[in-house]
């Protein structure tokens, strides 16, 4: 079993984890937790985009088999699919969790208590889905997990729309960083999103998670201990995007970076609406979109041939 990094140990030991938790807790109001800036009282039941709460709100939490290996290894990816989200893709796969809320309210014991429960059927980490919104709740929680033993790494798996302010305070807590680099034109996330400002925000947030934690690390069993794990779907219509994504992290993120370039885009929730991507991506546009970053040197994460 993986151990908490040295620095989280750091931060452990010397106390700083509920000054840490604090500290968050006080961007809930107003609320500036992520980009949006939505200014909302959260703590006194105020809404914002994200449309998340005191509390955090869990829509699953089971051993996953279908994220990527490094995280899976033999016995699965503990993951916890958190309810709501403040990027809110009108093409989202789980529209039915991030955008209608589908999931429970939990306090910080039950999330704990969900963390030590996957750790004991043996999975290789924990695996928050879209925790962006959730930063306090689920730092609290650490905390009370570490206490009764939780040691394997925290992966915060996000949309890559984040809060460089936030990012900051979990420094030493998050061994895994996973965001999703999803789009370069300020046109396609203003019309999929509502962010234009999204690339300008996300490759700050991506440039964070480096300096904190670097290339992804992988032992001897094959499993993540620690790093930065990028995924980037490919979209419909959109390769000319893919490659300015990809350039970026070639020349000013890393070559070494783990790159999972997905091809897995359907048209989900509202995405029929928009004609462009309101089909599956083509064969032929992942082929030029993998062949594209192979040619700018980055060779981890995706098919080699």
């Amino acid at each position: 079993m993986t151990a908490f990094t040295p620095a989280y140990q750091e931060h452990w030991q010397r106390g700083l984890l509920p000054e840490t938790a604090s500290r968050l807790r006080e961007l809930l109001a107003p609320c500036r937790l992520c980009p949006r800036r939505c200014l909302v009282n959260r703590l006194a039941g105020e809404l914002g985009t994200c449309r998340g709460g005191v509390r955090a709100r869990v829509a699953s939490a089971f051993p996953h088999f279908g994220e990527e290996e490094p995280l899976v290894g033999w016995a699965g990816s503990g993951t916890i699919f958190l309810s709501h989200c403040s990027l809110r893709c009108v093409f989202c796969q789980n529209y039915d969790i991030s955008h209608f809320g589908e999931g429970r309210e939990v306090d910080p014991s039950e999330l704990a208590s969900l963390m030590l429960t996957l750790q004991r059927r043996g999975c290789h980490n924990i695996n928050f889905v879209t925790p962006t919104h959730y930063v306090p709740q689920i730092v609290e929680a650490i905390g009370i997990a570490v206490e009764q033993g939780l040691e394997i790494p925290i992966v915060y798996n996000c949309s890559g729309y984040e809060s460089v302010e936030t990012l900051r305070l979990l420094e030493g807590i998050v061994d895994i960083y996973m965001p999703d680099v999803k789009f370069f034109s300020p046109e396609l996330s203003e019309r999929y999103c509502h962010a234009p400002d999204y690339f300008e925000v996300a490759s700050r947030a991506l440039l964070e998670m480096y300096r904190q934690v670097g290339d992804l690390r992988i032992n001897r069993q094959g499993l993540a201990e620690r790093g930065v794990l990028i995924r980037h779907l490919v979209m419909p219509n959109a390769v000319e995007d893919s490659r300015r994504i990809l350039e970026f992290i070639a020349t000013q993120v890393s070559r070494e970076a783990y790159v999972n370039i997905m091809a897995q885009y359907r048209p989900c929730h509202r995405a029929h609406m928009y004609p462009e991507i309101a089909r599956p991506v083509s064969l032929s546009e992942y082929r030029d979109v993998i062949r594209y970053a192979r040619s700018l040197g980055l060779h981890r994460g995706f098919p080699s041939s």
